[in-house]
């Protein structure tokens, strides 16, 4: 990431929205916003593939879900946050992920210009790769900054996402199995 092309630009901003750049609460804003990007946008060019290679052997392959991992992305269309909860639900293949590893996934793909739509099925398509699910179904609900604060302004929109896939895709029971555990 080229921190000094962002602090640049940053104080281009500063000076077109009619801002002093020199003015002593803006001084260092150019650092902390590139400091802030590189954190936030620090899921680019990566997969979950290093998260979810450490997984652990089982004897049955019964529905796996966690519930409410929290995340914040950044909207590629506005560069506002969005924010929410994932609720994952796989069919393991003979092995299972650390849970912590689930939490992980869902930040890779979160931490980058994003659209929900795409971040949901990121996930899904990320445990059947690299976890090698029977099956895989991802909810995501999100509060988007770019509603909430522009635009249309309409505060507490939430916007809900899924992705399904393998046997969750196919197997009909099974997958109102895992939205009613998703739902407790």
């Amino acid at each position: 990431m080229d921190t000094k092309k962002i602090e640049a630009a940053v104080k281009m901003i500063i000076e077109a929205v009619g801002e002093d750049e020199n003015r002593e609460g803006l001084q260092e804003t150019p650092e902390r916003i590139a400091k802030m990007y590189e954190e936030i946008f620090s899921g680019l060019g990566q997969t979950a593939e290093e998260h979810l290679a450490k997984s652990f052997e089982i004897v049955d392959n019964n529905l796996v879900v966690e519930k409410d991992i929290f995340f914040h992305s950044m909207c590629e269309h506005h560069f506002l946050p969005f924010y929410g909860k994932v609720h994952i639900a796989y069919v393991p293949n003979g092995r299972v992920a650390g849970l912590s590893k689930l939490a992980r996934t869902v930040e890779v793909y979160a931490k980058k210009p994003q659209i929900q739509e795409r971040l949901t099925v990121e996930i899904a398509d990320a445990l059947m790769t690299y976890l090698g699910a029977q099956g895989a179904l991802v909810w995501v609900e999100a509060e988007h900054m770019c509603m909430n604060m522009r635009g249309v302004r309409k505060p507490g929109t939430e916007t809900v996402t899924t992705a399904a896939r393998g046997i969750l895709a196919t197997d009909k029971d099974l997958k109102n199995e895992a939205y009613r555990m998703m739902n407790r």
